[in-house]
């Protein structure tokens, strides 16, 4: 049985869990919150990470690799090399170009703080310049790589509705609005799994809210 470890207002925790259900692995899920983790699974303190019988893994992108392979059951990625390297990169295009660089907008879009303006304008110009460049790979037809699900629709359900809604609330404008990022996550928010993703990571937040303000 795999243990996946963190907590679910994680985008990063949601990309995996997400994978985990529609290929229907068994799992748990282990509450670890950052600041609580266990140093000796993830070394750098970031969630998640997974237990597996053969040790512990931590970086996202690793334990989908490692979950497509050791489970091929309901697979995420095309039989095809080239097909699969196109998925892989639309999905590290989500994580390092799209959601790593809409993070420097979170601490004023979502907790409450504040960003200073020459962060502000930095990130938006190269927000700007990587979406335009993820609008050249993104597909929607109706999956964000074609026409079936894949690893990178697990990154893109947990990554840009944060970005359009960390965009909207800095600039006041989504600026995802300009390609079919409402209708395709309402698309995939018609999933079972996608549904009992959005509804654990809801609960999830209040807590981790409450959990703040407690401090």
């Amino acid at each position: 049985m795999l243990t996946l470890c963190g907590f679910a207002a994680s985008n990063y925790h949601n990309k995996v869990k997400f994978a985990l259900l529609e290929k229907g692995v068994p799992f748990e899920e282990e509450l670890a919150w950052v600041g609580a983790t266990d140093m000796a699974a993830s070394p750098l303190g970031k969630v998640p990470y997974l237990k597996t019988h053969q040790g512990v893994m931590c970086e996202s992108a690793v334990m989908l690799e490692y979950i497509e392979q050791q489970y091929p059951q309901s697979p995420l990625l095309p039989a095809d090399p080239f097909a699969a390297s196109k998925v892989r990169e639309l999905a590290l295009f989500l994580d390092l170009h799209l959601e790593l660089v809409a993070r420097n907008l979170y601490a004023e879009a979502f907790f409450g703080g504040k960003v200073s303006d020459s962060v502000k304008e930095k990130t938006a110009a190269q927000l700007e310049k990587n979406i335009a460049a993820f609008a050249q790979l993104a597909q929607f037809s109706p999956f964000v790589a074609g026409e079936t699900m894949t690893l990178a629709d697990c990154a893109a359900v947990a990554h840009l509705p944060l970005v359009a809604g960390a965009t909207k609330l800095v600039f006041g404008r989504d600026f995802l609005a300009g390609l079919p990022v409402r209708e395709y996550l309402k698309h995939m928010g018609e999933r079972p799994h996608m549904q009992k993703v959005n509804a654990d990571r809801k609960a999830n937040m209040e807590m981790m809210l409450a959990r703040m303000k407690a401090k």
